[in-house]
């Protein structure tokens, strides 16, 4: 079973740094070798804008940021698993 997990890359979530969440996230990911339990991938506007960095894991949107990222992979992502 894997953790399906999409980050917004739209502009709004592009300039509260989706970039640098998705980067941490990959990087978690090599770290702990968990490329096949955990699928990341990115999309367009999810709607959430007023939030922050859209991130949706198995169908639930949160709101995330560079500084928060960390604690939700450990909190959020990996629970999932």
């Amino acid at each position: 079973m894997s953790v399906a997990v999409k980050i917004c890359i739209g502009t709004y979530c592009h300039l509260r740094g989706a970039y640098n969440v998705l980067q941490l996230f990959q990087h978690e990911i090599e770290e702990r070798n968990l490329h096949d339990k955990i699928e990341i991938s990115g999309s367009f506007c999810m709607g959430h804008c007023e939030n922050g960095v859209s991130v949706e894991v198995d169908g639930k949107i949160y709101s995330v940021s560079p500084e928060s990222a960390r604690e939700f992979f450990e909190g959020t992502i990996l629970k999932r698993l």
